[in-house]
């Protein structure tokens, strides 16, 4: 017999932010360790979120989870990093 976690989500609102202007339409899920949806989505309303998680599947989802396989072979992935600085903002323009 498996053992099984609760997760919850919920909707939050911010007290300062116009009502006709949604911040977040919501969108919230809680999705399983082998990728099925548990509970969800909540679009456009408050609410809360609650789903059973078996954790034995994270033992199964692991076999999913390629951690040495491609991205691990030099010649199929190639990682570079540019170390010169850059100024974070750039204004691009015509010119006159």
């Amino acid at each position: 017999m498996s053992q099984a976690d609760t997760s919850c989500t919920a909707v939050h609102t911010r007290s300062n932010w116009p009502a006709e202007r949604p911040l977040i339409n919501g969108g919230s899920v809680i999705v399983g360790p082998l990728g099925e949806v548990l509970a969800g989505p909540l679009l456009g309303e408050r609410g809360l979120l609650c789903a059973q998680v078996d954790t034995d599947e994270l033992v199964r989802a692991r076999y999913d989870f390629d951690v040495v396989g491609h991205y691990a072979r030099p010649d199929v992935f190639e990682l570079s990093v540019d170390e010169r600085a850059r100024p974070g903002v750039r204004f691009i323009g015509s010119g006159g």
